[in-house]
């Protein structure tokens, strides 16, 4: 059910940095105004990260809690997708406190859902998943944050494999096959890889755009954007090489 964390792009990327023509200004933001707005996005998005975990490993170890999530899954996911909705909408209209309480929410909410991983995945794959997409993450992130190649001109090749990722995964839920299942979590992996190092430079453009106007809620967004990019890549990698409890 991967395809749920990222429909609200959907809905933003229109709205953003895509209306600045390019993402020219990033020669701009070698200072400290990229630096210090990057070190927040990525300090919330750890935080949701952590929350995201600690949440899945409780829920997981309780398995009282565990079949409850599993028989509510489709209301959560529809909280899921109605939270991370709202956030994206209402940045720039709310506090930076309501937006951390939203962010936290969707992290926790993601965490439950998550939570059958354990289930079906050894403890072992998943730790695996998870140091082999913070290593991609850290690279990828770090390609876009030094670059001088301005990275906007992968907006509309991502987005539209975003959409054709979302489809498989709709037809997957219907239908599927384990070669459908692989060429489907390569496709992933692909556009959530293209996509973290595409937001890391669009959000250095986004920190000059905002420098010096206190809004915590866009720095929130931010996060949220690659928290999302790195749920996708791990839950795609861990499909591909996760092994399956017996």
């Amino acid at each position: 059910m991967a395809w749920e964390f990222d429909a609200r792009r959907a809905a933003r990327d229109g709205r953003d940095l895509g209306e600045s023509g390019g993402f020219g200004r990033v020669r701009e933001l070698t200072g400290t105004t990229a630096a210090s707005f990057m070190a927040g996005v990525y300090r919330w998005m750890t935080l949701g990260l952590v929350v995201t975990a600690g949440v899945a490993l409780y829920t997981a170890s309780n398995v009282q809690l565990a079949m409850t999530v599993a028989r509510n899954i489709w209301p959560l996911v529809i909280v899921q997708f109605l939270v991370v909705l709202a956030l994206s909408f209402m940045a720039q209209r709310i506090s930076g406190p309501v937006a951390a309480l939203m962010f936290i929410v969707y992290a926790g909410l993601t965490g439950l859902t998550l939570s059958g991983i354990f289930f079906i995945y050894t403890i072992g794959s998943i730790g695996t998943a998870f140091l082999i997409t913070a290593g991609a993450f850290f690279a990828l992130s770090l390609y876009g944050t030094v670059t001088k190649r301005d990275l906007s001109a992968w907006g509309t090749f991502l987005f539209m494999g975003l959409i054709g990722v979302v489809l498989a995964s709709i037809v997957q839920f219907f239908w599927s096959s384990p070669a459908f299942s692989f060429a489907l979590s390569c496709a992933t992996v692909v556009v959530f890889a293209g996509l973290t190092a595409y937001d890391t430079q669009k959000l250095r453009v986004l920190g000059a755009q905002y420098a010096g106007t206190g809004l915590t809620s866009i720095t929130i967004v931010g996060a949220l954007n690659l928290y999302l990019d790195f749920i996708n890549l791990f839950l795609a990698l861990l499909r591909l090489f996760g092994d399956r409890r017996r």
